[in-house]
């Protein structure tokens, strides 16, 4: 397949994707937000257009033309929306950035990226930036998206009202956007993404889906900077014409989800491990009735399962029990796509039975994101599905040996990035040419594909290490299974090259509540509980029992530290994805760590 027009289909650019869905529904609901009430309005796709049109006429007003940078500094939002679109109406190159950012990730991103306009959320921002407009070179101007006046958004759309001008067609190979990854290590790498990219990938995720059409209602919850929820929640949702609701914040999430109501959901495992930890908890602290009941239900769902009928108790069950929890979704929710780690089985499969089914779905910033998918037609609980349409997956053992099971992730495909801007010598170290599958991206992922094409993930290469008795340890599977605890709020685990691994844990002191109380510990603060040797004791006993249930010997964590501090983007420890810095956190508590094997 080295032919790339056998590719592409139309649109083959996110400009006509748009174009194309406000002809088909001008008046449907696209975006929206919450007023000042505390209501969702939303505005249709005709609306957004005219903003999107207007402001493009403004772009070109200030001379953005063909791969020039236009910047943004805001959460997702429809302001996002008007910009992201406008600038792909001018060929130009979208480079978002998170709103809660270091500032000195803010300014890396521009000076690498050649922003040439700057779009920033309100005042605030705008008076941390403003300077560099004398100081960065291709940094020409900066707007203010929530404010009024000369330097506003709005101000921009205005010149382009008076002086509209048609949008540019982009070819498919042409830059859409500038995705900068999170940086575990080292400075972030702006990852260049094609018109082709997103358009092919949209286009293969909305076939596999039945439900993908104009009906579709999201709630927007994973941030739009990010190439998962730029994809499946803006391009996807545009593409089918579908709704979608902005999130307020992590805080107003159940709300939120009752005045939406979506009817399908793009997020990460831990929502739906959150939601399933909290109603187990919930059931065992009432006990009772609502106990037996919910047990009684799952029972149920367990026979149906294997009979392939449901029972009358299981139908009555359902609405009192399982209803309940759906009602947390909003009552609507038909199904959830879920990336960035693997779904828990048990947790995927009690979200099936209450009729909640989730899709794991897998891919990197580079592959746009997806590269494979669980969908309704072939769903394999503990894998992140098969490849998607014209993408290939290989697993290259040239590291691990052709005896092993498993080995690198190699992909192939329309969806493979076009580089990393201004680093040939890192495009390089990741790039494959094949003669019949043309350019391929090495994931640094490591996995395996079963005998019906599903992919399971096993480890990341770079983040894997050798214990003292030669044994390979992942450690990111492991910390993903220990934060499924009741009582793990974030975990990193430590052995390279030591006799056994040992565990930093974070405890989660709201679901300790239970546990507190019953020790006679409450009124304590976290920095004190810590200390105590029996909590600390409880929780280690729960992890271990816990992991036995998967792991080996030599992978649990036979010594744990405690810290009352969780690992955030604030402190350092966290990328804006929630990826783990390793390194910051060794940083911190290397001694502490090396001191367990004293």
């Amino acid at each position: 397949m080295k032919n790339n027009e056998k590719w592409y289909e139309y649109p083959t650019n996110l400009v006509d994707l748009l174009e194309d869905s406000v002809k088909k529904f001008p008046d449907r609901p696209y975006v929206g937000m919450k007023n000042a009430d505390g209501e969702y309005e939303f505005k249709t796709y005709g609306e957004v257009a005219e903003r999107v049109n207007n402001l493009r006429g403004g772009l070109a007003q200030l001379g953005v033309g063909k791969d020039d940078g236009v910047g943004l500094i805001i959460s997702n939002s429809e302001a996002w929306t008007v910009i992201a679109f406008a600038t792909y109406g001018r060929g130009a190159r979208l480079v978002p950035m998170y709103e809660k950012e270091l500032k000195k990730t803010w300014r890396y991103i521009i000076e690498d990226s050649g922003i040439k306009v700057l779009f920033v959320v309100n005042e605030d921002v705008y008076n941390q930036v403003k300077g560099w407009v004398d100081e960065i070179d291709a940094l020409e101007k900066i707007f203010i998206i929530n404010a009024d006046g000369k330097d506003s958004m709005a101000a921009v759309e205005e010149m382009g009202r008076k002086n509209p001008v048609p949008p540019v067609k982009p070819h498919y190979n042409d830059i859409a956007s500038l995705i900068y990854t999170s940086g575990t290590t080292g400075d972030p790498k702006g990852v260049l993404l094609s018109h082709g990219n997103f358009t092919t990938n949209v286009q293969a995720a909305a076939r596999m889906f039945p439900h993908a059409d104009e009906n579709v209602v999201t709630l927007s919850i994973l941030p739009w900077a990010h190439s998962f929820g730029q994809t499946a929640e803006v391009f996807l949702g545009t593409y089918i014409g579908g709704s979608t609701g902005i999130m307020g914040s992590v805080d107003t999430l159940v709300d939120d989800m009752g005045k939406v109501r979506p009817t399908m959901l793009i997020a990460v495992p831990r929502v739906f491990n959150k939601v399933y930890a909290s109603i187990h908890n919930m059931m065992r602290e009432k006990g009772g009735l609502a106990e037996k009941l919910f047990n009684a239900a799952k029972k149920e769902a367990v026979k149906k399962r294997q009979t392939g009928k449901a029972s009358l108790k299981l139908k009555i069950l359902d609405k009192v029990v399982f209803g309940k929890i759906r009602a947390r979704f909003g009552g609507r929710l038909k199904e959830a796509v879920t990336g960035s780690a693997a779904m828990n089985p048990e947790i995927a499969q009690f979200f099936i039975d209450i009729g909640i089914p989730t899709y794991d779905c897998y891919g990197l910033t580079e592959t746009t994101p997806a590269m494979t998918m669980n969908s309704p037609a072939a769903n394999k609980l503990g894998t992140v599905g098969r490849p998607i349409e014209k993408v290939t997956v290989i697993i290259d053992k040239s590291f691990v040996g052709k005896e092993s099971e498993d080995g690198e992730i190699v992909c192939f495909g329309p969806n493979v990035m076009q580089g990393y801007h201004n680093k040939p010598e890192k495009t390089a170290e990741v790039t494959v040419n094949d003669p019949d599958l043309g350019r391929g991206f090495r994931t640094g992922d490591r996995g395996r594909l079963d005998k019906d094409g599903f992919l399971h993930i096993t480890g990341r290469f770079k983040e894997e290490y050798k214990l003292e008795n030669g044994k390979y340890v992942h450690p990111a599977s492991i910390e993903e299974d220990i934060k499924l605890s009741d009582y793990a709020l974030n975990v990193m685990l430590y052995g390279d090259g030591k006799p056994y691994n040992v565990c930093l844990l974070v405890p989660d002191f709201d679901a300790l509540k239970p546990v507190v109380a019953e020790m006679s510990l409450d009124g304590k603060s976290p920095k004190e509980l810590i200390k105590e040797a029996k909590l600390q004791d409880f929780i280690q006993k729960d992890i271990t029992a816990h992991l036995r249930k998967t792991y080996g010997g030599y992978e649990i964590p036979k010594k744990f530290i405690f810290v009352p501090e969780d690992f955030s983007l604030e402190n350092g420890m966290m990328t804006q994805t929630m990826k783990l810095k390793r390194g910051k956190v060794f940083e911190k508590y290397l001694d502490q760590l090396e001191a367990l094997y004293d």
